[in-house]
């Protein structure tokens, strides 16, 4: 047996000694939700389980993320291994708050547990690996509560409304030169893990439409209609959808709200949009066409309409060295009847593809024991076992891969990744996006 497959085996009978302390984490958290940039009490019982490993730990970054350093006989490389803080608003979940209606239907509670899980797996061999181990509980990764988020915004708190993006702006991955976390999501053709899926980027949107009020019944023709004006823009919106390259996976969602009472003419109108696509190239050109549509909804019905845009996440590309070795641990693991490489593009969108324009990262996912609809009330991890104590061996595996023998995988990863943004090329980048339209329409 190599010295690389004795670590690899050392740390896999660690995470299964303590299996059920990380399957308590994964249940702790599922059971205690909280929405981004309010987890203190998540943050809070991270914090506990560092100091229960020795740790000490950077608190309160991007208001709620928490940082610990393990260190190598050397630090010549630096692999962060994430979890994410954050839950969605999902009213009718059976673990939701019942104040906020905060549940873990994304599965982040296994996230955490299995970040801890790595770190007891690797505390025994880190005077063995060539490089340090960064554990990191990062905040804010659901897209939601934009409103309030923008107010916070607004009042200094944080300059982006989802936290990678932040955690990078403030510098808290400068010391980081790779990394990983792993997602539990619904049943996969394969039962164990899908190592390698890239996602979509978005951009979110704000539409305000400003109209005239008048008497629905005695005098309509004397008012505006900006609800009216939102659901034709609606409509055209709709009619983009054959000018969108299949390839581009290019997704429109959006929300309405408007009107005071239905016996007057609706003088407001408010939309929040998300356009989702697979490049930056791509969401450039989905965004104008529904800033278009916007517009159109807005002057054929004689209203104003105010867009505000705001990054939400870069597309995610898959780093294929790191994928590789995740991939070859997974199937020394589980056989590789139950590992997918390669599960293609997701619609849906993460930060972790903003980490990636400036780092080599990996995203695989696990089975979390639920087949239920994603973000939706019935999904929730029931196998913390699959979600929780798997990733944290095979996430382990691949530290050990990376660090061992003078660092030597992570520096052929770093070079062989292709080219990333510098911090400040990615400020300049996500900056781009956020922009504020509008004019009065001559009535």
């Amino acid at each position: 047996m190599t010295r690389n497959a004795e670590l690899k085996k050392a740390v896999c009978a660690e995470i299964d000694r303590r299996a059920a302390e990380i399957t308590a984490i994964s249940e702790e958290v599922l059971r205690h939700p909280e929405t981004g940039w309010r987890e203190s009490e998540t943050a809070h019982r991270v914090r506990r389980w560092f100091d229960g490993l020795g740790l000490a730990h950077e608190d309160g970054l991007a208001l709620t993320g928490v940082k610990a350093r393990m260190r190598g006989r050397t630090s010549r490389r630096s692999v962060a291994v994430l979890g994410e803080l954050d839950a969605l608003l999902v009213d009718g979940h059976p673990y939701a708050d019942p104040t906020t209606t905060a549940a873990h239907a994304c599965g982040h509670n296994a996230q955490i547990a299995s970040m801890i899980g790595a770190g007891y797996g690797l505390a025994p061999v880190m005077d063995r690996l060539d490089g340090d181990v960064v554990l990191f509980a990062v905040p804010a990764e659901e897209c939601i509560e934009v409103d309030w988020r923008l107010r916070r915004r607004e009042a200094g708190d944080f300059e982006f409304i989802v936290g990678k993006p932040e955690l990078i702006r403030i510098g808290a991955f400068d010391d980081v030169d790779m990394a990983m976390m792993t997602h539990a999501g619904p049943t996969v053709s394969a039962p164990a893990a899908a190592v390698a899926a890239s996602a979509n980027g978005s951009l979110v949107k704000r539409a305000a439409f400003t109209g005239v009020a008048a008497h629905a019944g005695a005098t309509p023709w004397a008012g505006a209609n900006a609800l009216k004006a939102a659901t034709l823009a609606i409509a055209a919106i709709d009619a983009q959808r054959d000018t969108f390259d299949d390839a581009d996976t290019v997704r429109v969602s959006q929300i309405l709200t408007g009107g005071e009472a239905v016996s007057a003419v609706p003088a407001h109108a408010h939309m929040e949009l998300m356009v989702r696509a697979g490049s930056v190239t791509a969401m450039r050109d989905a965004a104008d066409k529904v800033d278009r549509a916007l517009r159109a909804g807005a002057f054929a019905l004689g209203v104003d309409v105010r867009v505000e845009t705001v990054g939400g996440y870069l597309p995610l590309s898959v780093d294929e060295p790191l994928a590789d070795l995740l991939h070859d641990n997974c199937v020394s693991l589980f056989g590789a009847d139950a590992v997918i490489r390669d599960s293609g593009r997701m619609g849906g969108s993460t930060d972790m593809g903003d980490l990636g324009h400036i780092m080599p990262v990996a995203h695989p996912w696990a089975a979390s024991g639920s087949a239920a609809p994603f973000h939706g009330p019935g999904f929730f991890t029931t196998d913390h076992v699959a979600a929780a104590v798997n990733p944290a061996k095979f996430m382990a595996m691949t530290v050990v891969d990376l660090l061992c023998e003078g660092a030597e995988r992570a520096e052929q990863v770093l070079s062989t990744s292709g080219p990333k943004l510098s911090r400040d090329a990615y400020l300049e980048l996500r900056r781009s996006f956020d922009t504020v339209t509008g004019g009065i329409v001559e009535r």
